[in-house]
């Protein structure tokens, strides 16, 4: 459960006892700070059967909180989803405190307070004065180093993250982040009772972004990068990563919902936090919004216009075409581009199959004489052996709705359609994007499979934790290391080296476990 580097107790960590016992329902919960994420925090104590006590620097604020969740959970009893006998008890559980000292007797508080670390620091400082010595102090940043917000106190073994996600009574995901200081014993704690809690905890060390916020960084960033590569429009960009790459929303829609101003300082703030690594470099047109305050649903207008009378945004999708009556299959295609030349067998289009050795490359030959490639990072127009057609990688081309193809400058009309025909002879929608170098879900599940690597060498968290928390915490229809079993090792190296040559900038280098895990699927003669 444990990855390696998550406990480092200080030498000068001291603590009352042997360790931090995990909380009973019963023992007093504290959460300070009382805006979206402490409400749905307290929430979730709440229910888990804990008396908790609401606290907020301003005044009014934590009975404006504790209204909120009155309310909320009168909801739950409307929708049948919780009796009312146990809102009531819930209720009479649910206090708010003026001063800290009230939070005296608690035995874990967790600040949802201004994201600074000086605010932070000062705060935690000031429950050390208060609370027991065997009270667990939790800190719920999304963005801010744990061991730098305990390195203010007498005993920074005491404090771990716990890292809710928003909405905290909905998402499953917590992330229980051990600083450099944290005991086993206290990150312990904070992971058995998120679980009481019925949340899904995952381990990670303290590093920028924790699992979620680093990882997830190529998600937003290839999308926005495409946009201004002019590879696409972001509501085709977006159909292609859901219909195709089976993501429940694409980028541009999901910052749009999570405030483009939300979204670019956490980028920037791990950008900053690798110290200007290109890997994550922020987007000018991001910037850009932000700047004219175009934030997204709370302003009106982000990416797409959110106002009363705007029109849903539209995919670029092509006018019907007809499917060739045969095409050829070159070489021995297997994964991706196996199952397409299964599903055409299926649709009754004709195949003369050529098994010629010496076809490093399998192809789909289209009757003009294009060849029909999956994408491994190249523009289709750098191939020199004749017309190139790229298809884009998809989660699972039999279910998968939409299809992406780029051709290349050097391919006549007619074997775009005959490729576009093909594809909805598979009942699939299909999106012609410009011949852009890794197209648009290859290059993004590449480098988010390429950062998990990178992740779990480095010890941030385990396989098994980085899976669950993107599928967890921001709902990815597979984990990135699945992810990479599934398309292979070999593949995800080509498809990142072919863009590193492409943009030599370092963005798209792949990591040194990447290519140690290529060279070695290399000599045991695997994908």
């Amino acid at each position: 459960m444990t990855a390696p580097g998550l406990a480092h107790p200080s030498a000068t960590t001291t603590l009352s006892r042997s360790g931090y016992a995990p909380l009973v329902p019963g023992t007093p919960v504290a959460v300070v700070g009382s805006g979206t994420m402490g409400q749905g925090i307290a929430q979730v104590a709440l229910l888990a059967g804990h008396p908790v006590r609401v606290h907020d620097a301003a005044p009014g604020r934590a009975e404006e909180a504790v209204e909120a969740i009155t309310a909320r959970l009168g909801r739950l009893v409307d929708k049948g989803r919780l009796a009312a006998a146990d809102r009531d008890a819930a209720r009479d559980r649910l206090e708010t405190v003026d001063d800290l000292a009230g939070l005296a007797g608690c035995g874990l508080v967790i600040e949802a307070v201004l994201e600074r670390l000086d605010v932070k620091q000062a705060l935690f400082r000031a429950l050390e004065e208060v609370v027991d010595a065997d009270c667990l102090l939790a800190t719920n940043t999304s963005s801010l180093s744990v061991t730098g917000i305990g390195g203010a106190l007498r005993v920074p073994g005491r404090l771990v993250g716990l890292h809710f996600f928003n909405p905290a009574p909905v998402l499953p995901l917590v992330e229980v982040v051990s600083g450099v200081a944290t005991h086993e014993s206290a990150a312990t704690c904070a992971y058995d009772t998120a679980l009481a809690w019925g949340k899904t905890p995952v381990r990670c060390a303290d590093t920028p972004g924790f699992i979620v916020n680093r990882i997830a960084r190529p998600f937003y960033a290839e999308a926005f990068r495409l946009y201004e590569e002019q590879a696409a429009d972001p509501a085709t960009i977006d159909a292609v990563l859901k219909e195709s790459g089976g993501f429940k929303m694409g980028p541009f829609e999901l910052t749009d919902l999570i405030g483009q101003d939300v979204n670019e300082a956490v980028t920037r703030s791990v950008w900053e936090a690798f110290f200007h690594d290109p890997k994550f470099t922020p987007s000018p047109a991001q910037r850009r919004l932000v700047a004219a305050g175009r934030l997204g649903r709370k302003s009106g207008h982000g990416w797409y216009d959110h106002g009363p009378d705007a029109a849903p945004p539209e995919p670029h999708t092509a006018e019907p075409c007809a499917a060739p009556g045969t095409v050829g299959v070159h070489g021995r295609p297997d994964g991706p581009l196996g199952t397409v030349v299964d599903l055409l067998k299926e649709a009754g289009v004709a195949l003369t199959e050529d098994r010629t050795p010496g076809v490093s490359t399998p192809f789909i030959g289209l009757p003009g004489g294009a060849r029909l490639t999956l994408t491994q990072g190249a523009a289709a127009t750098e191939e020199l052996d004749g017309p190139h057609i790229r298809l884009d990688l998809a989660l699972d081309y039999r279910t998968c709705t939409r299809v992406a193809l780029a051709p290349g400058a050097d391919v006549a009309d007619e074997d775009v359609r005959a490729a576009i025909g093909l594809f909805q002879r598979l009942g699939k929608k299909v999106s012609v994007v410009a011949d852009t170098p890794g197209m648009i879900v290859a290059r993004t599940v590449a480098m988010l499979i390429d950062f998990a690597l990178d992740a779990e060498a480095r010890g941030v968290a385990d396989r098994a934790d980085i899976d669950t928390a993107m599928k967890r915490g921001v709902n990815y229809p597979r984990g990135p290391l699945e992810w990479c079993d599934e398309v292979g090792v070999r593949w995800v190296w080509q498809t990142l080296s072919s863009l590193h040559d492409a943009y030599p900038s370092g963005r798209y280098g792949p990591s040194v476990p990447l290519a140690h895990r290529a060279t070695l699927a290399y000599k045991q003669g695997l994908s």
